[in-house]
């Protein structure tokens, strides 16, 4: 789990009691803020979960962060080149 995530979870927490406080005081505008406290907790819990889809995947691939690519062009046509950097 990364801190995108944790925080995101966090924020859903702190959000919805925020927006129960302001149900139970009656107070919309503390209502509101909760409601997009939980939202923005929501998205950073999914922005979090994509990366980590992201990192696994280049993790189980060939493709590493250390490859050079060459792109040459041969009557209009690209062919691309990958060596591994040493």
């Amino acid at each position: 789990m990364n801190k995108d995530r944790v925080k995101g979870i966090f924020d859903e927490l702190a959000g919805g009691a925020r927006r129960t406080a302001g149900e139970l005081t009656d107070n919309p505008e503390l209502q509101a803020k909760g409601a997009l406290q939980q939202l923005k907790g929501k998205l950073e819990g999914t922005w979090g979960q994509a990366k980590q889809v992201v990192q696994d995947a280049i993790k189980d691939s060939d493709v590493h962060f250390d490859a050079n690519v060459t792109l040459k062009t041969k009557n209009s046509t690209a062919n691309a080149e990958c060596k591994k950097m040493k």
